[in-house]
């Protein structure tokens, strides 16, 4: 139990479709706090998320926000999806009452290290396989954070000799700047444009990246993408030690690849792992997302038994270029998390077959000029939908020129895009959803994406 929380009044602020806020609502309800749970959307919307809390004393406020409940509240959790502009926000800590987020509250209260992942791609693999690979070892190892698991409701069972894994998104980030707080060991993956319509500037979204590195101490360890260019200018401002991995370089700290090993390199030890013929998920960003992994793991205890293991048993994640099916020669893959053009980018140009693209979604303030490009050069045919199909649709032409290739097409809906999509296949090539935007022009969200995308593919 933890009695700092024992009858004050707070108030949990965006309980959230997916379950954003269940999380720390089950806690705080748990260790006697008086909660209440506000959200803009009605019960019936929510109804997935409050029956995960049925049965705990909870109170609810729907279908909007209510100043009361900022005003006479000790303190307001705020879900990472609240904009920070929100005018409640401003009013509770007008009438001086603390505002928190539910990671600064994991942070604070954690008593085991934690190994902390962000960047604007890859981030859920390479969070996803870190956690695979420590569970080979004897040290039992807890994964959540921003991939969709909160480990609050597990806090009073985590203990200090074991390990936590957490995806941290630059929301969330940003937020354990104001608390001074950063993991163990930090994994940074890239750096993109990303998250443009919530960020006011990229430099913003950097700086609330950065966050990761900037309250190390000197016995942590920050390991760096030497293949991303912005993250090779980051080593002067870490703490702890640096460590780099590479899927093009061969390097002296850090881990990279050298014929069929993964080598990774520690204070002068250098360990070969055989197993790089027996990775099972396509592209170099993927390759990219193990060596990081692999650093990571291996800091926290793991061997090469644990990382070869591992390596030749994960077969990627749900919606992350998944192969769903393959019909009359035809391979279909579901990349419905790409939500970025760079996480596009980087599956088109995972295939030697043709591709035939179905792209386009909810425009989060993405420059689309490269992915443009890479269409222009990689693929067979491109099928566009949503918001941004036009944007994306005038600059393949500018690109492309007066060549034939790639087709473009805009069907006004999902199932028509993929029929399209259908019309042009022949035996040898990819039909690949790999949106490079968010969903929510037109789905709940990625999942619903990519779900609808499989069942498709699953009646031909």
């Amino acid at each position: 139990m933890y009695n700092e929380f024992k009858n004050k009044k707070i108030t949990v602020m965006g309980l959230g479709l997916f379950g954003g806020g269940v999380g720390i609502a089950q806690f705080l309800a748990r260790q006697g706090a008086c909660v209440t749970v506000t959200d803009l959307r009605s019960a019936t919307e929510l109804s997935p998320s409050i029956k995960q809390l049925e049965g705990l004393p909870i109170s609810y406020k729907l279908g909007g926000h209510h100043e009361e409940d900022f005003i006479n509240a000790d303190m307001v959790i705020v879900n990472p999806a609240i904009p920070k502009d929100s005018k409640f926000i401003q009013i509770a800590r007008n009438n001086n009452v603390a505002t928190d987020t539910e990671i600064n509250i994991f942070f604070k209260l954690c008593p085991a290290p934690i190994i902390g992942i962000t960047g604007s791609n890859g981030k859920s693999t390479t969070t996803t396989f870190t956690g695979e690979i420590l569970q080979q070892t004897q040290r039992r190892t807890w994964v959540g954070g921003n991939i969709g698991k909160s480990l609050l409701t597990h806090l009073e069972e985590i203990k200090s000799h074991e390990i936590v894994v957490l995806e941290l998104s630059s929301f969330q980030l940003k937020e354990l700047y104001n608390i001074k707080r950063s993991p163990h060991i930090s994994v940074l993956t890239n750096i993109s444009p990303n998250h443009l319509d919530r960020h006011p500037n990229i430099e913003d979204y950097i700086q609330a990246k950065k966050s990761i590195i900037l309250h190390q101490k000197q016995d942590d360890y920050t390991i760096l993408n030497y293949d991303d260019h912005e993250l090779r200018k980051w080593e002067k401002e870490c703490k702890g030690r640096v460590l780099w991995y590479s899927a093009k370089h061969t390097l002296a700290d850090g881990a990279f690849i050298k014929g069929n090993d993964i080598m990774i390199s520690v204070n002068g030890l250098h360990t070969a792992i055989p197993c790089v013929s027996g990775i099972k998920i396509p592209g170099i960003h993927n390759i990219q997302n193990i060596l990081a992994a692999s650093c990571a793991a291996y800091l926290a205890g793991a061997r090469e038994q644990h990382i070869a293991k591992a390596v030749t048993t994960f077969a990627g994640l749900e919606h992350r270029l998944e192969f769903v099916r393959e019909v009359n020669g035809v391979r279909y893959y579901d990349d419905s998390k790409a939500t970025t053009p760079e996480s596009a980018i980087a599956a088109v140009t995972a295939f030697q077959s043709p591709v035939i693209l179905i792209a386009g979604g909810y425009d989060k303030g993405s420059d689309f000029e490269e992915f443009a490009e890479v269409c222009a050069r990689n693929v067979k045919a491109v099928v566009l939908i949503g918001k941004t199909a036009k944007k994306i649709k005038e600059l393949i032409l500018k690109t492309k020129g007066t060549k034939e290739t790639p087709s473009i097409l805009t069907p006004e809906t999902f199932r028509e895009a993929f029929q399209q999509a259908n019309t042009m296949t022949k035996a040898g090539d990819v039909v690949l959803l790999s949106p490079a935007c968010a969903s929510y022009d037109m789905f709940l969200n990625y999942e619903e994406r990519g779900r609808q995308f499989k069942d498709m593919v699953h009646v031909l």
